[in-house]
């Protein structure tokens, strides 16, 4: 297990390579989707398109809950709540750093192919945007 997984903010992540990220509507809604993440400092980052609903629903609320899952969406272990906040320069590189050290070229490779089939959609490219997902006090 990398040392940037051992944090005890957030024990049930362990060797998980997904969390079941839960954002929510203005309706109070519940949408669950599983992203990559990754854990510094206490924080959890997580990276995404700047057109994704995710972001949408965060500017409403930044209340969120996440589990380990598996690469389905699937729960693996208990969820937890926290708060998300859209990250600006400098946290984005800490944020794009500690991805990558723990994907490598999978986050590359999930780059490239991405890129490609916007292109091949004529979509235009989205630019990443990273989250810093903080433990509500006491309950991680």
């Amino acid at each position: 297990m990398s040392t940037a997984l051992k944090n005890t903010a957030f024990p049930d992540l362990g060797k998980a390579q997904c969390i079941a990220l839960t954002t929510f509507r203005r309706t109070g809604q519940a949408v669950t989707t599983p992203v990559w993440f990754a854990v510094s400092f206490g924080v959890i980052y997580v990276e995404t398109h700047a057109d994704a609903g995710k972001l949408k629903r965060l500017r409403h609320t930044t209340r969120v809950t996440f589990a380990p899952c598996a690469y389905s969406g699937k729960a693996t272990g208990s969820a937890s709540e926290g708060n998300a906040r859209i990250l600006t320069e400098p946290e984005e590189r800490m944020a794009a750093a500690a991805l990558a050290k723990k994907y490598g070229i999978m986050l590359g490779l999930y780059h490239v192919v991405s890129n490609a089939r916007r292109t091949l959609q004529r979509q235009a490219r989205v630019e990443p945007v990273y989250m810093a997902i903080e433990p509500i006090s006491g309950r991680a």
